[in-house]
């Protein structure tokens, strides 16, 4: 699995399962230590449902492609440092353009190309 992972909980989700665990309503501050343990015990469950799912898909005789797409897909990776680069400085040519500055991004296009993913 990437290091980003699509699920990030609220606050005030885990608030609600706290209260739902000790039978009140919490209505202090969530903890940094629950939010994360709560966040982690959710990630957890869904990589193995989604391991569930991909399993399943061979199981039921689906091309090998299928399960790696669906990882692929609910689980994207997030882009590299170069793409994002290259993001910013198209944004960056487009700002400079629209208040009329003159602006050769080129060099640096090109350069940041050149970079390894």
């Amino acid at each position: 699995m990437t290091q980003e992972h699509p699920i990030t909980l609220s606050t005030e989700l885990v608030k609600q399962w706290l209260g739902t665990y000790f039978g009140t309503t919490i209505t202090g501050e969530v903890s940094d230590v629950e939010l994360t343990l709560a966040t982690q015990a959710a990630r957890w469950g869904a990589d193995q449902e989604l391991e569930a799912c991909c399993e399943w898909f061979l199981l039921e005789g689906w091309h090998p492609d299928h399960p790696n797409k669906l990882r692929a897909a609910r689980r994207p990776k997030p882009p590299s440092l170069k793409e994002q680069a290259l993001q910013a400085l198209a944004l960056l040519k487009v700002d400079a353009s629209t208040h009329g500055l003159g602006f050769d991004s080129s060099t640096i296009r090109r350069a940041l190309e050149a970079l390894p993913d």
